[in-house]
């Protein structure tokens, strides 16, 4: 099985998948999604790893969310909005693993989704987090804002949403966001420190409690099926098409004069 735009790798009983677009911030086109998907399902099921890495290319970025100059009004590929994102989420809950985000860089809109949805996150001193959807004529309704609330709570969640802003790692560990942050040259060490502990762990333990904290919030899935089909009427509108065009023409957007 071969990748274009990620890295797949095994070492130690650990699946280290890397996003390999560091041009782009290691924002994710529709084959970028579809080759992660391909990734999660070739390390679930292989009895050898027991836990796996997400990250990304480079010293910048862990992950900026969609491709928006692949995002003319509408992705191609599978999935609700062109890109298989909900298939994706869901799968990072439902293999048997825990999965860690190796935060390096920006973690930013869809990535920060990514990382929320991971079962732990690790983070380097210079990793940032934050959302950009509402500045981009776009939103990422259910485990972008359901799941985030149940782990940030409702308050930081609108927050999040709502300002834009972004947040440095340690404000992300304060408000529950990061497991732990560490000097940006000891944050290798300190991910495979992590998977070493959970590799030492019964994996049908770790499996049933992962199952059951998912569980809890399964509900949100529901939500994110009903919010992915309204962001795809959404998309197709003068507002949201003027959030990438202003974003493609480096300019401030000027949504409410495209307001139906």
């Amino acid at each position: 099985m071969s990748f274009e735009d990620i890295i797949y790798e095994e070492k130690n009983g650990a699946a280290w998948i890397t996003i390999n677009r560091p041009e782009k911030y290691n924002a994710f086109r529709a084959q970028t999604v579809e080759e992660l998907i391909q990734a999660f399902h070739k390390a679930a099921w292989n009895k050898e790893i027991g836990v796996i890495v997400l990250t990304g290319a480079g010293e910048k970025a862990f992950c900026t969310g969609g491709d928006q100059s692949a995002h003319d009004g509408q992705y191609d590929g599978r999935g609700t909005i062109g890109l298989p994102v909900e298939e994706l989420q869901s799968l990072i809950r439902d293999i048997p693993q825990p999965v860690i985000a190796r935060v390096q860089g920006f973690a930013i809109g869809g990535g920060n989704v990514l990382a929320t949805i991971c079962d732990l996150t690790i983070a380097s001193e210079k990793a940032q987090f934050g959302q950009v959807g509402p500045k981009v004529g776009s939103v990422d309704p259910g485990f972008g804002t359901a799941y985030l609330a149940r782990v940030v709570g409702e308050k930081k969640a609108r927050e999040i949403w709502y300002l834009n802003r972004r947040y440095t790692a340690h404000e992300a560990e304060k408000m529950g966001l990061v497991n732990t942050v560490v000097p940006h040259d000891r944050l290798d060490a300190e991910v495979e420190q992590w998977c070493a502990e959970i590799l030492d762990k019964s994996p049908t333990a770790i499996s049933i409690a992962k199952k059951s904290f998912n569980l809890d919030s399964e509900n949100i899935r529901a939500i994110s099926g009903m919010g992915m089909q309204a962001l795809k009427l959404y998309y197709e509108t003068d507002e949201s098409r003027e959030g990438v065009n202003a974003f493609n023409e480096k300019r401030k957007p000027d949504f409410r004069s495209k307001m139906k």
